[in-house]
């Protein structure tokens, strides 16, 4: 933990941002613009006699070596105050319950402040699946290094990190850190001194054939697309700056970014062994079961949790319950008896206007 004055103001700033982005995600308004996720574009064509046991179908996979019930993941979102600390607390109780992956928030907080650190460390309570340490990969040229990314394992006990992409928010940000000069070195320095696997991740505007392409070489074991039509981070951002040439730049690209169908199919034609985990938008079992079919090997939930973590174990865990079922129905009424016969299906077809 760094003890200098500015440091000490930089670490309240960070928690004070963390507070305001789960208020804001919470009860604003912050979907992006465009055209959604543009999986509504894609419909599946139903099977009348699927020859499968409801019951015995098969929702099981694998990811960081180890087993999965379902393809699931809950998507990086928060951490660092005593709320988050809370919140991350329910998703990786329920999530171990459930038997879904466990994306954990920015470890930034954790690392510039010893007592944050406390809000991340849920592996007692989530012992058997995956967990997923995050930094921000710009932070690479603000004084992370290896070093410090593995404190940030260290500190969740986990089976792999990813590194986040959220360009146009650190720019609409007031404060933001936006020196992404060089990142892609950094990046693959870090993956050849790591002895976990790492992946990057956008924040919802997706990420595109040929910059997967450029990560893979670079040594990224994984990419999580988080593409447009779920929150808009230059949305959430306009609502906490004063500056009104921000606050208007943000209006203007609310309909930016690659939407989370076009990416998954972008980068798995670009990549067809990757892993890859698709998210951005997702709500529901159905919109899963798309992604899946169209490339992804998981499907993230984020900000469609996020309501029933703030309240519940129980209301938290009657929404992963619900997606899981919407899922079995989809592979059921298609006829895949296990995931990877919904990911070679060839009964999602798209839509014609």
């Amino acid at each position: 933990m760094r003890t200098d004055p500015v440091s000490y103001e930089r670490e309240a700033d960070t928690l004070k941002r963390k507070d305001e982005h789960l208020n804001i995600c919470m009860h604003e308004d912050v979907q992006g613009l465009g055209s959604g996720t543009g999986l509504d574009r894609y419909r599946f064509r139903h099977n009348a006699l699927p020859e499968l046991d409801f019951s015995a179908m098969d929702t099981s996979t694998q990811f960081l070596g180890r087993k999965l019930r379902v393809p699931f993941i809950v998507s990086s979102m928060t951490g660092g105050t005593l709320r988050a600390g809370e919140i991350n607390r329910r998703l990786a109780a329920v999530a171990q319950a459930r038997g879904w992956a466990l994306g954990l928030g920015s470890l930034r907080s954790a690392i510039e402040n010893a007592e944050a650190a406390t809000t991340f460390r849920v592996r007692k309570l989530a012992p058997d699946i995956p967990i997923i340490a995050n930094i921000g990969a710009v932070q690479l040229n603000y004084g992370f290094n290896a070093e410090t990314c593995k404190d940030a394992i260290d500190i969740a006990e986990a089976d792999g990190l990813v590194f986040h992409l959220n360009s146009l928010q650190e720019v609409i940000q007031t404060g933001g850190n936006t020196n992404f000069n060089g990142l892609l070195l950094h990046i693959e320095r870090v993956c050849r001194l790591l002895t976990v696997p790492v992946g990057v991740k956008e924040v919802g505007w997706g990420i595109d054939g040929k910059t997967a392409r450029l990560l893979f070489d670079a040594g990224v074991q994984y990419i999580d697309v988080a593409g447009a039509g779920g929150t808009s981070w230059s949305q959430v951002e306009k609502l906490r700056s004063a500056d009104p040439m921000k606050k208007a730049a943000a209006e203007i690209f609310a309909q930016w970014g690659i939407p989370t169908a076009e990416s998954i199919k972008e980068v798995r034609s670009a990549l067809p062994d990757i892993f890859m985990i698709g998210s951005g938008g997702i709500s529901n079992g159905l919109e899963a079961s798309k992604a899946l079919a169209l490339g992804a090997n998981l499907v993230g939930f984020g900000r469609s949790l996020l309501e029933a973590a703030h309240e519940s174990e129980e209301k938290l865990g009657l929404v992963f319950e619900q997606a899981e079922l919407e899922l079995r129905i989809a592979m059921f009424g298609i006829g895949a008896a296990n995931i990877q016969e919904l990911r070679d299906t060839d009964r999602l077809l798209p839509v014609r206007s």
